[in-house]
């Protein structure tokens, strides 16, 4: 496993870190409590060191079971987690008041929950898990975090970019008062190279990863007939003729670099880490088999150059997020 640095933090993070969403079971189906603490394991057998949760994932489930996990092993574990906003609106509308979304005993409250659920006596990153950069310089957000910091309850301080919004978070990272960014960034979502990563890069700021396969769109294992269980959030992302839409351009992706639609995935992971800035990549692993073909990524090759470029003609604007 290749490591990174976790910018301005120091952290030295594994490039490929779990995304612990679906092991908290609500939105996701299929997910296997037992399953879920193989996976966990045998992520850190193979060299992981970096896994990223959420106090909504699950209200508190994923948190719970990363927890579990963490304290059982020898190995020095970095856990990110996030604060929902107050208001539990995703993303973090325009207008909003940061006292509506952070106020600060908000900010407190949830770590204090957070730091419970996972039985842990410091979070290495806190996040939020929407920002506005309206928020810069308004609210008692910061000084909540300050009071985490100072009593040791928090190592370093994020947040996790609305979606498709890599723009929204430049004022903050500017102000020299965050350590890490999470973000959106894939084969088809390419628009985080324009500004962000070259901001984060300038004020040495961490990025980690997240979608980096689009949902499921970039493993080439999406057909127009493909279908999910009942209930499956998946069943609204890929909603009408989407799976059509992602199929084709995952063909037309393959067909440009003379790959198998087998090494699609690969190929995405790959394209994230070969930008300089991005210090780790979090695709959500619910099953050992998919943390045993992630965990092969991670091995500090980036793609070749001229791959790298072809890429570029495949970005994509669109937000399937969005009803």
């Amino acid at each position: 496993m290749n490591y990174r640095t976790l910018g301005k933090t120091g952290l030295s993070v594994s490039e490929i870190g779990y995304g612990a969403w679906g092991i908290g079971k609500a939105m996701w189906l299929g997910a296997s409590d037992d399953e879920s603490v193989r996976a966990l394991n045998r992520s850190i057998e193979l060299g992981l060191n970096f896994i990223d949760t959420a106090l909504g994932y699950g209200d508190g489930h994923s948190e719970r079971l990363v927890g579990q996990v963490v304290r059982e092993r020898k190995e020095p574990i970095f856990v990110a987690t996030k604060i929902p906003p107050k208001n539990m609106k995703w993303p973090a509308p325009a207008g909003i008041p940061a006292n509506e979304a952070f106020p600060a005993e908000h900010v407190i409250a949830c770590t204090e929950q957070s730091l419970r659920n996972l039985g842990l006596d410091t979070i290495d990153v806190q996040q939020f898990h929407v920002w506005s950069d309206e928020w810069v310089g308004q609210g008692d957000w910061l000084e909540g975090v300050r009071k985490l910091k100072e009593q040791g309850k928090i190592r370093y301080f994020g947040v996790s970019i609305n979606d498709h919004q890599p723009a929204n978070a430049i004022k903050l990272i500017e102000t020299g008062l965050v350590d890490t960014v999470q973000v959106i960034y894939n084969i088809f979502d390419q628009s985080p190279e324009d500004e962000l990563l070259p901001a984060c890069q300038k004020h040495n700021v961490g990025v980690i990863v997240r979608v980096a396969l689009d949902e499921g769109g970039l493993t080439g294992r999406i057909t127009p007939d493909t279908t999910f269980d009942e209930g499956d959030w998946r069943n609204n992302y890929f909603r009408g003729d989407r799976k059509q839409q992602v199929y084709d351009r995952v063909n037309r992706i393959v067909s440009d670099l003379g790959i198998s639609a087998d090494a699609a995935a690969e190929t995405a992971l790959r394209y994230v880490l070969s930008h300089p800035a991005v210090s780790t990549v979090i695709p959500g692993m619910r099953t050992v088999r998919n943390v045993e073909l992630n965990m092969q990524v991670g091995d500090g090759k980036g793609l070749p150059s001229a791959q790298v470029d072809k890429l570029k003609a495949h970005r994509w604007i669109r937000n399937f997020y969005q009803a």
